[in-house]
């Protein structure tokens, strides 16, 4: 991880060059790579890069909407009782509250625009995260972040 502590307010101007994150601020979050792209107390933006493999498991935002623009590859995607397909171009929108998984069970790595409205405490979690290796302590401190996981198993195919 590098860059400064996020504080969040206005959105600043600027540009956030395609190979950098934002005040130079990346993550790597259990093999996923995630790259800042924008911050502000109303919305936060990060690109992602996704192994073959990887995934984020069953989880609900309660207070954020969250969207993925689909860059690269093909996600595939648990939305509320439902598992879909995304691939380049499409726009993926998840409300504050729906129960919600993405995986890379492609052959090629996956890169996606995510963002979430309002910002909340998600870049902050993303601090904590970075080079986390233990799967139940990443549980534990997303929950304090506004982040709820389902519990193992109780998603089929999950």
């Amino acid at each position: 991880m590098t860059g400064e502590e996020i504080v969040l307010g206005p959105l600043p101007k600027g540009i956030t060059l395609a190979s950098e994150g934002m005040n130079k601020k990346v993550w790597n979050v259990l093999g996923h790579t995630y790259s800042m792209k924008a911050a502000s107390e109303s919305s936060f933006a990060f690109e992602t890069y996704d192994p073959p493999g990887t995934g984020v498991p069953p989880h609900v935002h309660p207070t954020q909407d969250e969207h993925i623009y689909v860059l690269e590859g093909v996600f595939t995607l648990y939305l509320d009782g439902q598992w879909e397909t995304a691939g380049p171009g499409d726009t993926v929108r998840m409300p504050r509250n729906l129960p919600h998984a993405y995986y890379n069970r492609g052959e090629v790595p996956t890169r996606g625009l995510f963002w979430v409205s309002p910002a909340g405490r998600l870049a902050a979690l993303f601090d904590n995260l970075h080079n986390l290796e233990d799967p139940a302590e990443v549980v534990r401190l997303s929950a304090q972040h506004d982040v709820d996981f389902l519990p193992p198993g109780s998603v089929e195919g999950a």
